[in-house]
């Protein structure tokens, strides 16, 4: 891999995460640094269980690898190894600032696991095709790897000696859902009328993750968490989960922030996957692989109880708003059993209501206010927009 970037035209800088001792030489950055690092020896560290060591080795390689790319100092990061070696070095590479170039050649590329290694960082995957031994199916899979890897490190150090002095747009996550589509058009055009640049977090897991680290990292300038349906997967054990620390971020680092409840009426499930005790729920078949359940009144209750209590805890100034004319574009759908067959109508707002007043108890009167339109009516949309530039203004 290092003659293939050289070839390339880079300089490779070669760091070794050998979980044991051995007696090469040839990395610029041995294990037993990376040992040392995380405070243990190299020979202690061939005594511990695989899963352990590679913990260990995790720590002492984002002690040694994010300063170096911090600094500026490498231009792009290149991974090469088997599922363990890629929870490794993909682990320290979503250590690292969107936008560095990060890729990861293993044959594990072409399995469900990616979503586990990528995240929420912006990680390429190349796989092998066959596992980590040299080979011309595998040479030629490495070799096309670096290639790539040097093309996109030399264009992101061009990028950096020629970036503009001029202080860049403000940038404003928004989350997004085909459901919420229209509203998330007429929000973005807003912002941008206003010179603000957006970026849009899908929410279908890794989104939420992305905009929990965004603004952990100080990347963004304010956030309009239009759809938050993350949440209710995430109580219900839904597909679209994006984990505990949803909600979270933009608090605690101050943002100023607009919540919505959007699509927050049902959960995603994958088309014949639905568990045994949701069996008897109503379902909107959204398409051929997606299957959405109507959210019911005790897991309402319980997410306005999780909403108010992350909200509440915010740091930053904030805004609650609530279409009373519907969280989603499923308002006037029918909802159905998993064979079909007809129940009732999607649009339920005395069940919607209990959410809204449980999270009522946890935030300040005048943090929550409810409009009446519908999640997507241009009305609302640009309700979202005003009153995130209120709070951009009361925080400046």
């Amino acid at each position: 891999m290092c003659d293939a970037l050289t070839d390339a035209g880079v300089t490779p800088w070669l760091v070794d995460f050998a979980l044991r001792p051995h007696g090469h030489d040839f990395a610029t950055v041995g294990g037993g640094a990376l040992a040392h690092a995380s405070g243990i020896a190299w020979e202690a560290l061939a005594k511990l269980s695989r899963a352990d060591a590679a913990q260990i080795m995790i720590k002492g390689g984002g002690k040694i690898v994010s300063p170096k790319a911090m600094s500026g100092a490498i231009d792009g990061i290149i991974g090469v190894g088997g599922a363990n070696g890629s929870t490794m070095f993909c682990a320290v590479m979503r250590q690292l600032a969107v936008g560095l170039p990060k890729a990861m050649v293993t044959p594990v590329a072409a399995t469900a696991a990616v979503q586990w290694y990528v995240a929420e960082s912006d990680i390429a995957m190349f796989p092998t095709i066959g596992d980590i031994s040299l080979n011309r199916i595998t040479r030629a899979a490495m070799i096309n790897a670096a290639a790539a890897m040097a093309g996109m490190a030399k264009a992101y150090r061009s990028r950096r000696q020629h970036a503009d002095a001029a202080t860049s747009p403000p940038l404003i996550g928004v989350s997004s859902f085909g459901n919420t589509q229209a509203a998330v058009d007429r929000i973005t055009a807003r912002l941008e009328v206003e010179g603000f640049e957006v970026i849009h977090f899908h929410a279908s897991g890794p989104g939420g993750q992305a905009l929990e680290s965004l603004a952990a990292r100080g990347e963004l300038a304010g956030v309009i968490d239009l759809t938050t349906s993350e949440l209710t997967d995430f109580v219900t054990g839904g597909v679209y989960s994006a984990g505990e620390k949803r909600l979270t971020a933009a608090g605690a680092a101050g943002l100023p922030q607009v919540v919505v409840p959007g699509c927050l009426d049902f959960t995603n499930w994958w088309v014949g996957e639905v568990p045994e005790r949701y069996r008897s729920r109503e379902f909107y078949r959204y398409n051929v692989e997606i299957l959405l359940m109507r959210t019911n009144a005790d897991e309402y209750a319980a997410l306005g109880q999780l909403m108010g209590e992350r909200l509440a805890a915010a740091k930053g100034p904030l805004r609650v708003l609530i279409p009373t004319g519907g969280w989603s574009q499923l308002v006037g759908c029918k909802t159905y059993d998993l064979a079909g067959k007809e129940i009732g109508i999607w649009s339920q707002p005395e069940t919607d209501r209990v959410f809204v007043d449980t999270l009522r108890r946890h935030l300040p009167a005048d943090a929550l206010a409810e409009l009446p339109h519908h999640i997507n009516e241009q009305a609302f949309a640009d309700a979202c927009v005003d009153n995130l530039i209120t709070l951009l203004r009361s925080r400046r």
